[in-house]
């Protein structure tokens, strides 16, 4: 077996495509300056080893389980080496790593909400940084950007792409999506079909990344949205 698809999609975009050891969250793909390829500097960690005699190896596992989302855990090389060296399997046992990816995860979470909201300038402001993160990554990347327009049929191109829809656009549309979920009545009557048009857009990306739509069938981005959020 090989890791699916779906369990990429799920490790990148739930740790926002950074190192999960403590204390690291590097970001772990740069553009190379001569060369529109990213340069891919994540691995994805077996949590509990892949093969016998690699740390924390269960024989139990069914080939499935060990190229599962739950028994991976995203890292940089330099955390990857460490965790793997037969010398630190103690300082690093399973129950040890299923925390950090927990720990870390939820710190994706948190720290894209940590304004407390009481007005609807607030709401927008809070919103509006996000967006902006979400339409850079369009401009630079997606399939209407420069790039993308002198390179129509780059496998690499779309690679970066893809990374950045998992590690930038949904993780900042859950947030979104959380902020409007707290505090959508903040908006008057007329513009709630804009605020639920919005969250349909963002949870048809995580039907994406669970496997259960294509990416082509994607609801596209409200245009009314980003009018109503940055004016």
């Amino acid at each position: 077996m090989s890791i699916t698809e779906k369990s990429i999609k799920l490790l990148w975009s739930n740790a926002a495509g950074r190192c999960s050891f403590p204390g690291c969250d590097k970001r772990l793909s740069v553009e190379q300056a001569s060369d529109i390829a990213p340069h891919t500097l994540g691995e994805m960690a077996h949590i509990k080893g892949k093969n016998q005699g690699s740390n924390r190896y269960d024989a139990i596992q069914t080939n499935d389980e060990r190229d599962s989302y739950q028994n991976l855990i995203l890292l940089c090389p330099n955390h990857h080496t460490e965790i793997d060296k037969p010398e630190n399997e103690i300082r690093f046992p399973t129950e040890w790593l299923l925390e950090a990816k927990k720990a870390h995860e939820q710190w994706i979470i948190t720290s894209l909400d940590r304004e407390k909201i009481e007005s609807i300038d607030q709401l927008k402001g809070a919103i509006a940084a996000l967006l902006t993160d979400n339409h850079q990554a369009w401009q630079k990347y997606g399939p209407k950007s420069l790039l993308a327009m002198q390179n129509p049929n780059s496998d690499k191109l779309y690679a970066l792409w893809t990374q950045e829809r998992l590690t930038t656009i949904a993780p900042n549309n859950r947030a979104i999506t959380k902020l409007l979920t707290a505090h959508r009545f903040i908006f008057p009557a007329q513009q709630q079909p804009i605020v639920s048009r919005f969250i349909s857009h963002a949870a048809s990306y995580e039907h994406w990344i669970n496997d259960e739509l294509p990416y082509q069938a994607v609801e596209r981005f409200p245009n009314d949205f980003g009018n109503l959020i940055l004016g």
